[in-house]
């Protein structure tokens, strides 16, 4: 299948597919004599692969490990869990620290009235007068 017809069909367009190739995360196929590349119809299911693991969180570099691990004959079920495991603690921390962000916007949003731009709880703590920071 032409690349064309592989970016409809997994639902990315060209420009992705080349990146892909160029991370190693798909393998650029052979040409033809007319110097069109041929994909196999397997390359869909694993950019498909590719766009659900970046629809969880993981990083493309990530994705590279998940790949050599699956593409690998004795991977193990505990090796893949072990490696998302260690992606939900990232994912959980993130959320932790958006929960701190969102609180102090909270605060600042609270203290914020009709004042001056001088007196602007939000303007004071982006330019470092409150708290310290």
């Amino acid at each position: 299948m032409k690349i064309s017809d592989l970016a409809k069909s997994a639902g990315v367009n060209i420009e992705t597919i080349r990146y892909y190739e160029r991370l190693g995360l798909i393998t650029e196929p052979p040409r033809t004599e007319s110097g069109y590349r041929i994909f196999p119809s397997e390359v869909i299911q694993r950019i498909k692969f590719i766009k659900r693991s970046q629809d969880l969180g993981f990083t493309l570099a990530e994705i590279h490990k998940l790949l050599t691990l699956t593409d690998s004959e004795n991977f193990s079920c505990g090796e893949i869990q072990q490696f998302a495991s260690q992606k939900l603690k990232e994912i959980e921390s993130k959320i932790r620290d958006l929960q701190n962000i969102k609180n102090v916007l909270q605060d600042l949003l609270i203290k914020c009235g009709e004042t001056s731009v001088q007196g602007c709880p939000i303007i004071e703590r982006l330019q470092g007068v409150l708290y310290n920071d």
